[in-house]
């Protein structure tokens, strides 16, 4: 009897071992069990994706870098910008004197127009006139002016008021003032005025309104024939 007990005690005990060895191996060690938890967390992370565009995008952006290049540029722009127009100097001023010289004839008033070549090289018709020489008052020079142009001799009859402009002449900017002075006809030839000149007509008042090249004259012209009519 107690050897069947002590002999079913023997071979009770061998499986009771493998059991709990079994059992044992079932568990995993704390190593094991740490780097599993690891291998699935990396398994279910996502990987790193770029920022979605919204302020924390705006706020990581650089602005690009001015390189030395782009700032010479700029520099020359401004530079181009700035530089002087011709012209746009100092002012200065001139006086001149001339004349508005008439004949009365059997077709009405006539009046005398001289042409000059513009730089461009169109012919330019207009009033005689020309700069003030020392000592001369603005009368004196008026009929002179007239007389070396035109080659004709005037005597003067009434103020016609002056006329004013600007013209440039190898970049400056010049103020020009010119006196008229109405004057009856007295004597002298076309044919004597000087060289400056490359034509001089007599012309019908009316027609010399339309003809005279500038406006300023074409109003001096209008006021004398206001005191003519």
């Amino acid at each position: 009897m107690t050897g069947e007990l002590e002999g079913a005690g023997a071979e009770e005990h061998p499986k009771r071992s493998a059991r709990r060895r079994r059992r044992r191996r079932r568990k995993p060690t704390q190593a094991a069990d740490a780097q599993a938890r690891s291998t699935s967390q990396d398994q279910q992370s996502p990987e790193p994706q770029e920022p979605a565009p919204g302020k924390a995008g705006k706020a990581g952006r650089k602005k690009p870098h001015r390189t030395s290049g782009t700032k010479k540029a700029a520099g020359k722009k401004r530079t181009r910008a700035k530089r002087p127009t011709p012209g746009k100097g100092p002012v200065q001023k001139e006086v001149s004197a001339g004349g508005v010289i008439y004949r009365r004839g059997d077709e009405g008033i006539e009046v005398v127009l001289a042409s000059r070549r513009t730089r461009r090289g169109d012919l330019a018709w207009g009033l005689a006139k020309g700069g003030i020489e020392e000592g001369e008052t603005i009368e004196d020079a008026a009929v002179r002016e007239v007389r070396e142009e035109t080659g004709l001799a005037g005597e003067i009859e009434a103020d016609l008021g002056d006329t004013k402009y600007f013209y440039v002449w190898d970049d400056v900017r010049i103020r020009k003032t010119v006196h008229f002075f109405l004057m009856h006809h007295t004597g002298g030839d076309t044919d004597d005025r000087d060289d400056e000149m490359e034509e001089v007509r007599w012309f019908p008042l009316e027609r010399a309104l339309k003809r005279a090249a500038y406006r300023g004259e074409r109003d001096v012209l209008q006021r004398a024939a206001e005191l003519l009519r």
